[in-house]
């Protein structure tokens, strides 16, 4: 990984983006306005070789800071061994467009902090749970969901679920 390398594409995306870099935890970081996002993928695949978005995920700052959400982006480049971060600064009930378009691997990501966090993906070809049921009221991960007082059905009784038989099961 060239540190060198990674600074100058974070610099010249924060000149094009309008915005500074940042060194947070040892990480170079760039902060971007949520409506240049896709703007900054696509150069970030187009211009300056990063093939993946590993991961995206969020920040809850509930009570400590506003925008009360960061959205963080991590990009690599696989020819030259570089990650960047991207961060997003995000309110309560502000949607963010997807960079699904961009990096189709994002999809999952994307649909985990809706879940998750409630953060809603304008353009995403399939906004829904991916892991709590479809049912389930409310964000887990977000610092004021309610802790406790939740029932959830388990048993151990692996044949019998609601009174059911389950398929596929002996």
């Amino acid at each position: 990984m060239s540190e060198e390398r990674i600074q100058t594409v974070a610099a010249t995306l924060a000149a094009r983006m309008g915005t500074e870099v940042a060194h947070e935890n040892g990480q170079v970081v760039v902060r971007l306005p949520r409506e240049r996002i896709v703007e900054a993928a696509t150069a970030l695949r187009d211009e300056f070789g990063f093939q993946v978005a590993e991961d995206v995920t969020a920040v809850d700052y509930w009570q400590r800071r506003e925008p009360r959400f960061d959205l963080v982006y991590h990009f690599f480049s696989y020819e030259h061994a570089d990650m960047l971060t991207v961060r997003v600064a995000v309110d309560e009930g502000d949607e963010v467009p997807s960079i699904t378009g961009v990096f189709p691997g994002a999809n999952w990501y994307e649909r985990e902090v809706y879940d998750l966090f409630g953060i809603p993906f304008t353009g995403h070809p399939d906004l829904r749970r991916i892991i709590m049921p479809y049912d389930w009221e409310g964000h887990p991960l977000r610092k004021d969901y309610p802790l406790g007082y939740e029932e959830v059905q388990f048993t151990f009784n692996f044949d019998e679920i609601q009174g059911r038989k389950v398929k596929g099961k002996r």
